[in-house]
């Protein structure tokens, strides 16, 4: 398969999945995630009228912005602290997890001018070696940084469930991550924007009420 037929691939299986619960796939962004793919390649997803790609890694994700300035980039790695400088031009950040970063964020809004789009991240599988706010304290943090932070704009939620072999086991954490949507909703809060859901498992996330999935491997590298 080439690049042009991945991203067909992975577009019907969104369309399928969104049409299994009765899902508009219009509701669905598959986010490109180029960590692994040559500037050609981000090219050649351009041509395919791909504007969403994802860098993890801030240096890298600088020279994307520098070289494809017409894309919309997001930063969904984890986020220093000290590398806050260098975010003005993201569209959305999708890796806050911590109070010092959230100051952070809000501190150079206010220099920028401008609301700093980002997504609060959660790690419902409570696996130690990801980042994100235990289940027990997401709400509270969420609610807490709308309330203190006016520079940053918190469009919703982002999770990475545990990798499994079987993507159906890790249904009830991409559905207690939707829960966690609903109530921040009904918190009075504007929370749109529901970022889970990768190569193996987007399909799951899309019929549990992902908004955007992301997905790499499967558009650059492997055969879907």
């Amino acid at each position: 398969m080439d690049i042009s037929e991945r991203w067909n691939h992975i577009q019907h299986k969104v369309h399928t999945a969104c049409e299994r619960v009765g899902r508009d796939p219009d509701e669905v962004t598959v986010l490109a995630v180029t960590k692994n793919a040559s500037d050609a390649m981000v090219a050649a997803a351009r041509e395919l009228g791909i504007q969403d790609m994802g860098e993890n890694r801030i240096q890298q994700a600088r020279q994307r912005l520098a070289d494809f300035p017409e894309l919309h980039w997001h930063f969904i790695g984890t986020l220093q602290t000290n590398k806050v400088k260098h975010c003005r031009d993201f569209v959305l950040i999708h890796s806050l997890d911590r109070w010092r970063l959230a100051e952070a964020l809000n501190g150079q809004g206010k220099r920028w001018l401008k609301r700093v789009p980002v997504l609060v991240q959660v790690n419902p599988g409570g696996e130690e070696q990801k980042h994100g706010l235990a289940a027990d304290e997401a709400r509270r943090f969420v609610l807490q940084v709308v309330d203190s932070c006016p520079h940053l704009d918190v469009r919703g939620l982002m999770a990475m469930a545990p990798y499994v072999e079987d993507p159906e086991d890790v249904r009830p954490v991409f559905r207690w991550v939707k829960q966690l949507q609903v109530q921040l909703q009904k918190d009075g809060l504007d929370v749109p924007v529901l970022s889970m859901g990768m190569t193996n498992d987007f399909e799951v996330a899309v019929e549990e009420g992902s908004t955007l999935v992301r997905v790499g491997s499967a558009l650059f590298r492997e055969e879907v």
